[in-house]
């Protein structure tokens, strides 16, 4: 019988596989509703095929790929043994740290801030993880970054926090009065009624921190206070947890008013987004007050991207599409000043359409009817 004594090719590398065992978790929180989040972990590792049976993963891959993929969702089980809500944000933030070697996201992002009506404020990412940090160790932090990465809503939670554990006595929310590239016109009622408008998302992330029976009867004996920006002139602010809101709105001048009403035993935490600056004039004293305060001890400015942006995934992306938009403009308005700036054959062709206009005009006026060369009508 003949036999076939060729050599024959190498059989394929069989793929690696991980086996995974999930107790005493619900697998609809780790997963999510419909198994959405084992989309995301199949989006962050997408040469590992994520199998789930029952109770059991199972990953398939090249083994450093499946072994990262291992890690995150061992971490996200320890989240979800934790208490943390997973959704899209914490599992891509999850993969960003293991990525970067940060440290353990379970360890990261399972610390809440506050827990109100069964829900935990806590930070998604490692970029408000750092923030909040900052503002336990500094006496004035400004948080500066893009919409949707809870500047605002993590420091108005720390305030609550603070009230609730008496290291302050009261907390102050305030933001300038600022339309937004809209001219409202005259608003009815008091003044009250006219500058609520304005107020009205600190009102509403109060409500959602705090017992909404209790908001009333703090605001009405002065412990939380909900005022505009300019209500804060000749006041000194001891004992409170201060938060400005909206900063990219204040002139220079209110910015630097707003900042020396700090009195003893306060915190003050200033947010705002530099990229949408609603002044007619254009001239934002966050902007400025990054230049001016840098470098000073106990102050600390905590810079978010979009990466730590916690809404719909989609504003990241478009927070992305308009920073690289305005790059592209700053360096074309640059060039465009360099050229101005440094003449050369332009300026002298500039120079010659000049004397041709010069002649063109001179041309026009000895043609005209009725004038003679030296401008004298004749008779």
């Amino acid at each position: 019988m003949p036999t076939d004594n060729a050599p024959h090719a190498p059989l394929p590398d069989a793929p690696y596989t991980r086996q995974l065992d999930v107790d005493g978790v619900a697998m609809v929180r780790l997963l999510g509703p419909q198994d959405r989040l084992l989309t995301t972990l199949e989006r962050e590792h997408p040469g590992v095929d994520v199998h789930v049976r029952g109770n059991q993963i199972t990953l398939q891959g090249e083994r450093p790929a499946v072994e990262q993929a291992a890690t995150l969702v061992e971490e996200l089980i320890r989240m979800v043994r934790n208490g943390t809500d997973l959704g899209e944000v914490e599992v891509q933030s999850s993969a960003r740290i293991l990525r970067d070697g940060s440290g353990s996201p379970a360890d990261v992002l399972s610390q809440a801030i506050l827990t109100s009506r069964g829900k935990s404020i806590r930070p998604k990412t490692l970029g408000q993880k750092a923030y909040v940090d900052a503002i336990d160790q500094h006496t004035i932090v400004f948080g500066i970054g893009p919409a949707g990465t809870g500047k605002t809503y993590l420091a108005m939670a720390k305030a609550v926090q603070a009230l609730q554990r008496k290291e302050v006595d009261r907390i102050i929310l305030t933001r300038p009065a600022v339309e937004a590239g809209e001219r409202l016109g005259f608003l009815p009622g008091t003044l009250t009624d006219k500058i609520d408008p304005y107020l009205r998302p600190l009102y509403d992330a109060l409500n959602e921190m705090m017992d909404p029976e209790l908001v009333p009867k703090l605001l009405a004996s002065g412990v939380v206070e909900v005022a505009p920006l300019a209500y804060m002139r000749g006041r000194t602010l001891n004992n409170s947890f201060v938060v400005l809101d909206e900063a990219q709105n204040t002139t220079p001048e209110q910015m630097k008013m707003f900042l020396t009403r700090l009195g003893l035993g306060s915190t003050m935490v200033v947010t705002g987004d530099i990229t949408q600056v609603d002044l007619p004039g254009g001239a934002s004293g966050l902007s400025l007050v990054t230049r001016v305060l840098d470098g000073i001890d106990d102050i600390h400015f905590a810079r978010l991207t979009s990466d730590d942006v916690v809404r719909h995934n989609l504003v990241g992306r478009i927070v992305d599409a308009y920073t690289k938009y305005d790059a592209e403009k700053q360096k074309a308005e640059y060039e465009r000043a360099e050229r101005r700036r440094s003449g050369g054959g332009n300026g002298d062709a500039r120079g010659a359409q000049g004397v041709n206009r010069a002649a063109r005009r001179a041309a026009t006026r000895d043609r005209l009817p009725g004038r003679s060369r030296r401008g004298t009508q004749r008779w």
